[in-house]
């Protein structure tokens, strides 16, 4: 492997090709939970101070009324990344009363299904539409499932380094060589993610609510928390996303038509549980259809092939026609000792993860290897921290430690070619605290976490809450500046706005508008 890596980043020198690497492109998408001041889950509208959750191009929310989701733009300065996340942040504090943002990916206190309200995005088909999907997750999954919140990392590299890299003779022969390197770098990313997982795993306890009535492995850490002692992310785990159903779905990722086919079998594949909700009943749409995912960002994986849809496009039909324009990472938890949820260190790791990924030997993933993947990262969730942690590794087992030491020391290379593309010590500094972290779990958060819960003798809600009021005095404490106030003032503004010619515009009944949507997203690929 690493005489693989020193091969392509060697050609990526000779070809004069490095200072792409400074170029890298990202965007975040991260949720919190809006709670009360005594904790529970915010049971008010989407604040109107806000704009729209339908139009607003930063500030929405996911599955509940209270889930808030914050996207920035793309950006190739993690520094202005941040900066923008950061600012998304003030500018809510500002509008949200004596409310505060949760700061851990598991929720606060659940009051049960029927206190999680599910989002309103208004009075239009297209808003009706994205609630029915809301109400079907509910009954598919249960709607404390959807109150787990995360962070999503969008990742690509520039047009121009796909250009040089292939030198390609037209544009046609570029995108479909660029797809195929994507789905190698999401091949190697399934069997690295536990990696992530033990590095940045920050969900190692629950609150005792979320888990009422449902069946589980956790132990007792006091009256009101469970949590596994060497877990590092409950959020991946079988309590957080994931279903039955859904583990039955084999969606292929050995090229964009493999995929694009495998995932639109389960959309037109009737599950029996499914079809037993019904879907319009008396009415009222319990969900969008009885298939095995109602419409395709249904289907959870801890990484994605994206490209930006247009009109009536599905994401399917979108990279069958003009292929992947970036990955989605899904398997980031919430880091509750950042205000934002996220740092820079972090970002710089994914960076590197990612471009090593890339340039690794990126052959298919077997039926076996693909078992072989989810099991590791299994075990890396529920006992990363554990020391007599083993890891599958061919054929053969080997220490946890050995084999992520391992990938780290083969990753070196790569950061230190992308920190001469920028001039900056970045990447080779984020990998270095990283290694700490194998040498040392007690600097991972998970472990982090634990220890501030067992050093102060308080629970996971307690803890979570601290957090989330240190957050809250820090983004009230400090101002903004007017022009950043204007922005967003102006953003809510116009998405209110948006929102009312969308309502304006509707023309034929819903049930006209869902039968014409799904006739357009079944068209043949």
């Amino acid at each position: 492997m690493l005489k693989n890596i020193e091969k392509q980043l060697n050609d990526l020198v000779s070809r004069n090709l490095e200072h792409h690497l400074g170029q890298l492109q990202r965007g975040l998408e991260k949720e919190s939970l809006r709670v009360d001041p005594s904790g529970l889950l915010a049971q008010t509208p989407h604040p109107s101070k806000l704009g729209s959750a339908l139009t607003h191009p930063t500030i929405t929310t996911d599955y509940s009324e209270a889930l808030l989701e914050f996207v920035t733009t793309v950006h190739t300065d993690s520094d202005e990344l941040l900066t923008q996340l950061y600012d998304i942040h003030h500018y809510t504090y500002r509008h949200l009363g004596d409310e505060k943002l949760w700061v851990n990916s598991m929720p606060c206190v659940v009051e049960g299904e029927q206190k999680i309200p599910i989002a309103k995005f208004g009075s239009s088909n297209i808003a009706k539409m994205k609630e029915a999907y809301r109400r079907g997750l509910g009954h598919r999954y249960g709607r404390s499932m959807q109150t787990i919140a995360g962070i999503h990392f969008n990742f690509s590299l520039p047009d121009a380094f796909w250009t040089d890299y292939f030198q390609a003779d037209s544009n046609t022969d570029c995108q479909d060589r660029q797809s195929d390197a994507y789905f190698g770098l999401i091949r190697n990313f399934h069997r690295l993610s536990w990696l992530g997982c033990y590095l940045f795993g920050a969900s190692p306890a629950v609150c005792k609510s979320f888990l009422r009535g449902r069946e589980h492995m956790l132990s007792d850490f006091d009256q009101h928390s469970f949590y596994a002692p060497n877990a590092t992310s409950l959020r991946l785990s079988g309590l957080g996303y994931s279903n039955d159903a859904q583990s039955n779905i084999n969606i292929c990722y050995n090229s964009v038509r493999d995929f694009a086919k495998t995932l639109r079998d389960a959309i037109q594949t009737p599950h029996p549980d499914y079809v037993n909700f019904g879907v319009n009943v008396n009415g009222k749409y319990q969900q969008l259809s009885p298939n095995l995912l109602q419409i395709e960002n249904e289907f959870y994986s801890v990484i994605r092939p994206k490209r930006v849809t247009v009109s009536a496009e599905s994401p399917s039909q979108a990279l069958s026609r003009r292929g992947v324009q970036y990955v989605e990472v899904r398997s980031l938890d919430l880091n509750p000792f950042e205000p934002t949820g996220i740092d820079k260190t972090c970002i710089h790791f994914f960076d590197t993860l990612m471009v090593y990924c890339l340039l690794s030997d990126n052959s298919q993933l077997s039926e076996n290897e693909w078992e072989v993947t989810a099991s590791n990262r299994s075990r890396v969730v529920m006992n990363g921290r554990d020391p007599n942690l083993m890891l599958q590794v061919g054929d053969h087992e080997k220490p946890f430690a050995e084999v992520a030491t391992t990938v780290l020391d083969h990753m070196q290379p790569v950061a230190e070619l992308m920190d001469s593309a920028t001039g900056k010590t970045d990447y080779v500094d984020s990998l270095k605290l990283q290694k700490q972290k194998i040498d040392d779990p007690s600097l991972t958060p998970s472990a982090r976490i634990i220890d501030q819960m067992e050093s102060q003798n308080i629970s996971f809600f307690r803890f979570a809450m601290d957090m989330a009021e240190q957050h809250e005095k820090h983004f009230k404490q400090s101002t903004p500046t007017e022009d950043k106030i204007n922005l967003f003032r102006q953003q809510a503004q116009q998405s209110l706005k948006q929102q009312t010619e969308i309502e304006q515009s509707d023309t034929v009944s819903f049930d006209t508008f869902l039968a014409d949507y799904f006739a357009r997203q079944n068209e043949p690929l």
